[in-house]
Parts: structure tokens; C-alpha cells; sequence
């Protein structure tokens, strides 16, 4: 979106045009139509029409929220999910940060104490500090993209404790505040395409502001969060900081590194959000794990992403009464079905038989058992899986989920069924 087409979609009978959409056709093109007769320009027409569809999009992450606030394709994308804000906000605002006497957001003379100050550095739509802010703290966004930090200003419009600054957090003074949150720009707008698409940066050096200058500037402050993607390599994380690798359920959305108060446990650790919640720490891993290798059992379980992503599968075992099937592949066997907190981390799958990985004597297989609507799922396996399926060509049958993996130096399938 450019700035100028936002200015006019912030015009007051604009915006009221937006919030009475559903007055229109369902249909987009009866709607875009009815629009122009109304009299809007052809920008304003599908900005209106964009802004309309993100606000539906948005609800899965921000809920009833989603349907006062303004977006960009690429904000709501890399936008954290509220759930997930509130737990970075108790994070900033925990054990080591004073929120002030009523935990309210007065900052005049006459509360108990000032709140705490947090800069948000790279707010994006500003749903972090949507959730600083309403737990208290007097929060300054901060985003060097112009149109970005517009859209967080009219997001972040009713909090008076919040404001919005077009800068470069390289550029912001971080000794000033009492925490800080980076969220630095992993993505480039790539040049010469129409509409700026993006590209992924991988070099933690090429990320707006540089993954260095972010650590170097957490590390000295009272309290920091980093918000990193969840691929981030373990060699990256600094000593003096907490890596938690979050899952909101069921999709691994991001690692975040903790500094000074907001550290609560060095290492590595995974959380579980949904349902159930539950946190893996490294802590919880045995001492040794060369003996937990063995036969697959009654029951394959697959962890959480988060946890894989941390590293720490083996810590399941333990408590699930689990063996691992291979050395290097993240699936978990073991002949009880899984109970407890730690059940909260494993998907469980009944396992019926274990069968042959070439096509067509897995394809007899499964048609002499009368399956003919297969999930395929792998590890350790170098298939693709709708190709797999189109090679398979099952007549109409029951339906079953299939494993590709390896048990020790063979290649196998497991014939299984959600638990």
C-alpha cells in the first residue's frame, strides 16, 4: 500500500465505509461495482476491498479485534498472534518489572509507581504492543517503514499509553527504556515487481536492524525479547540469553530470545500453546539418551514442532514412557498409550502394521486391507507426498494415515490411525 492510498482510506467517511461493508454483495466484483458508484476512486475501491478481506483473515490471530484495525498483506503475515503477544508481554513484564500499583495504565503523579517504559523496536501493525500497552506499560512503537508505523498508530489509536514513531531503531535511544522488544525484518521487498514482493533474508547480518547490533543492545538492557523465525540456528544464540521455541496450536510460529529480567531459565526451551500448554526445557533431557533406540511399539507419536525445533525430543521420553526409532528422526515409539502433561507435546498415532516402502508392494498392501484414502507423513524419507498418493492409485477404501521413515537402515511405512 502506498502512502498516499492510505491517507485516503484514513478519511473519517472512508473508514465508516469499511466498517459498514457487509452492507454490500457478498460477491467482490458486485461490491467493487457498488463502491464506484458510490463514488470512490479506483485506489480507494480496492484498498477498501483488501482491508475487508485482511480484517476476516486477521480474526484466526486476533479475534474480535481484527474487525477495528487496518493491515498490510505482509504485516498481518509476520504479525504475531495475540496469544502470543500477551505471553511475550508477561515475559517483559514479569518477576523483574515493577507495572506500577494498580497494574493500570495511570502514569500521572498520584499513581503508586511510573509504569514501566518499553520500546517496541520494529512494531509492525503494533500487536505486540497492543498487549505491552494493555497490561500496563507505557509503550513507544517504533517502525522504519512509513506506511507500517501509520497503520500501528490508527491500530494502537485507543491506548494512551502507546505511541508510534517513524524511525529506524538504530536510531532510537534503547538506554532510555526500562525494556525493549525487537522484531527485526527478516523479509526484502524485492525491486522492479509489481505490488514489491518479498523475499526471505537469511543472513542474520542482512536483517533490519542486524541481528549483532539487536543482541548487543539486549544484552544491555534491564529486560529483552528478540522475535526470531523458528529455523534460527542454535549456534546464534548468546550465552546470556533464554531461547523459547513457541507453538500456537500446533504451527511452530517463532523463537524468542530472552535477556536480563525477562530471562527466566538459560537455555533452550519449547512452549506448547493451545488446548493444553506445556514447556520442555533442556534441563528435561537425560543424561544419557544412547538407550532410548528401540522397536516400534503400539504407539508412534510425533512432537511438537517447538520441540523439535529446540532440540528436545528426547526430553519426552521420560515421562511418555517413550523410545526414540532412529537416532536422527523425530518420532517417538513407545506401547502404552501417552497420558500426563507431556502428552500435550506428541500427536499420537495408533500404529496397525508396518509395511514395505516400494509402491506396489505397498499398494497391495494397502488395498488387501481395504484402505483407499491415505494422510501421508514423512521423516527421514525422501518422497514427495502427492506423488506418492498419485503412484499409489487406491481404489475407494477406509482411511488411514501413512509414516515413511526409517527403522535402523530400513526403510519402512507405518500403517497407522490417529489416536
Amino acid at each position: 500500500m502506498d502512502p498516499q492510498t492510505l491517507t485516503e482510506l484514513l478519511d473519517v467517511s472512508v473508514l465508516d465505509r469499511l466498517d459498514r461493508i457487509e452492507d454490500l454483495p457478498a460477491d467482490e466484483l458486485a461490491r467493487s461495482s457498488a463502491l464506484r458508484k458510490e463514488g470512490y476512486s479506483a485506489e480507494v475501491t480496492a484498498g477498501l476491498l483488501t482491508q475487508a478481506q485482511l480484517r476476516k483473515d486477521a480474526v484466526k490471530k486476533l479475534g474480535p479485534f481484527a474487525d477495528d484495525m487496518l493491515f498490510t498483506r505482509d504485516g498481518l503475515a509476520q504479525a504475531t498472534r495475540l496469544p502470543v503477544a500477551a505471553h511475550h508481554a508477561r515475559r517483559l513484564l514479569g518477576e523483574g518489572m515493577d507495572t506500577g500499583g494498580d497494574k493500570g495504565t495511570d502514569s500521572s503523579p498520584d499513581s503508586a509507581d511510573p509504569p514501566p517504559t518499553i520500546a517496541d523496536l520494529g512494531c509492525g501493525i503494533g500487536v505486540d504492543s497492543f498487549a505491552f500497552a494493555g497490561m500496563g506499560a507505557q509503550v513507544t512503537a517504533v517502525d522504519a517503514d512509513e506506511v507500517t508505523a501509520a497503520i500501528a498508530s490508527f491500530n494502537l489509536r485507543h491506548l494512551t499509553n502507546a505511541s508510534v514513531d517513524h524511525a529506524r531503531a538504530e536510531d532510537i535511544d534503547t538506554s532510555a527504556f526500562d525494556a525493549l522488544w525487537f522484531d527485526p525484518a527478516r523479509r526484502t521487498v524485492g525491486k522492479g515487481t509489481k505490488g514489491g514482493s518479498t523475499a526471505r533474508i537469511f543472513d542474520p547480518e542482512d536483517f533490519s536492524p542486524s541481528l549483532s547490533w539487536v543482541i548487543d543492545k539486549a544484552i544491555a538492557a534491564k529486560a529483552a525479547g528478540v522475535k526470531l523465525g523458528p529455523a534460527l540456528d542454535h549456534s546464534l544464540i548468546p550465552d546470556e540469553a533464554e531461547a523459547q521455541w513457541v507453538s500456537h496450536l500446533g504451527e511452530v510460529v517463532e523463537v524468542c530470545l530472552y535477556f536480563g529480567a525477562a530471562r527466566q531459565r538459560p537455555g533452550r526451551s519449547a512452549l506448547i500453546m493451545g488446548d493444553r500448554t506445556l514447556l520442555v526445557h533442556e534441563d528435561d533431557l537425560p543424561d544419557d539418551d544412547e538407550d532410548d533406540l528401540g522397536e516400534v511399539g503400539h504407539y508412534l507419536l510425533e512432537p511438537d514442532g517447538a520441540i523439535v525445533r529446540a532440540g528436545l525430543v528426547t526430553a519426552l521420553c521420560g515421562p511418555l514412557q517413550a523410545r526414540r526409532v532412529h537416532p536422527k528422526i523425530a518420532y517417538l515409539t513407545t506401547d502404552v498409550e501417552p497420558t500426563g502433561p507431556a502428552a500435550a507435546g506428541v500427536t499420537s498415532y495408533q500404529v496397525t502394521d508396518v509395511l514395505p516402502a516400494k509402491i506396489p508392494s505397498l499398494r497391495k498392501a494397502l488395498v488387501s486391507r481395504g484402505i483407499g484414502s491415505v494422510v501421508i507423513k514423512k521423516r527421514g524419507a525422501d518422497i514427495v507426498p502427492d506423488q506418492v498418493r498419485r503412484q499409489l492409485k487406491l481404489p475407494a477404501g477406509d482411511k488411514a494415515t501413512l509414516v515413511f521413515t526409517r527403522l535402523g537402515d530400513r526403510h519402512v511405512v507405518l500403517l497407522t490411525q490417529p489416536c
